[in-house]
């Protein structure tokens, strides 16, 4: 057991400087990385939880979190090649299974909903990307290769090969495309592209009506302008307002 356990902890050391640009020396990422501090000390704890051995594993991972930031119970079973990136506030409970090669950000949540007993927490597979303060709550499924927005809720389960961003999580499709896990500017903007389209709805409704007005209700359009005047210059200036505020919240402006 403890022969693989250092297998696993050779792998994580050498997947820090595949995952981190900033990682400079063997020395550094040893003595000022905490998710390698605390994949060391959970992995040791871990072993000894399997071994039934009481209090001892819950002090190591308490001492681990008092020291990084991270808290990881001795029950959770994490995979080889695991990045921990930053990882103050990590939070990953006793029934969670994190695969191999994850990547996991600063503050994410692998948590339960409740108190039943039993399998409670997620079970996250191989080479999944879960973005800076993301949950994923409860004993649900995230495939392989799947990314997780930042700040995202995920309480469903998330097939392989796909995107999941929002409040609560959606799943997005990436079919045929691949994307590096540390590509985070691509991902998409789910709420934009669904105010674009009620956008896109509300003026190809408003041309209808303008034209049903000049076909068919001639006098009454008429009379209409007649009696509701109205300042052209400033009805155009309002809309242009308006499509400013649009177009700079659909490009991200002020985010």
């Amino acid at each position: 057991m403890f022969n693989s356990v250092l297998a696993d902890l050779t792998t994580d050391f050498r997947i820090v400087f595949d995952r981190d640009p900033a990682a400079r020396n063997w020395l550094e990422v040893l003595f000022c990385y905490p998710g390698i501090q605390a994949l060391f000390l959970h992995r040791l704890a871990h072993a000894l939880y399997c071994l039934k051995l009481p209090f001892i594993p819950r002090l190591i991972s308490h001492i681990a979190r008092f020291l990084t930031g991270i808290e990881i119970h001795p029950g959770a079973t994490i995979g080889k090649g695991v990045f921990i990136d930053h990882g103050m506030g990590v939070v990953i409970g006793e029934t969670a299974i994190v695969g191999d090669y994850a990547l996991i950000y600063q503050g994410v949540t692998l948590g339960g909903t409740g108190k039943q007993s039993g399998k409670r927490h997620p079970t996250v597979g191989e080479n999944v990307v879960v973005g800076a303060g993301a949950k994923v709550l409860g004993n649900i499924t995230i495939g392989h290769n799947v990314r997780i927005g930042a700040g995202s809720v995920v309480l469903r389960d998330v097939p392989a090969d796909c995107t999941v961003v929002g409040i609560p999580g959606r799943i997005l499709y990436r079919t045929g495309e691949r994307v590096g896990p540390l590509d985070h500017g691509r991902l998409p903007d789910s709420e934009a592209q669904v105010i674009r389209a009620l956008v896109d709805r509300i003026e190809s409704l408003e041309q209808k009506i303008l034209s049903l007005q000049e076909t068919r209700q001639p006098v009454y359009a008429h009379a209409l302008a007649a009696n509701y005047p109205l300042d052209q210059a400033a009805d155009q200036a309002a809309h242009r307002l308006q499509d400013k505020i649009i177009e700079q919240f659909l490009d991200g402006a002020g985010i």
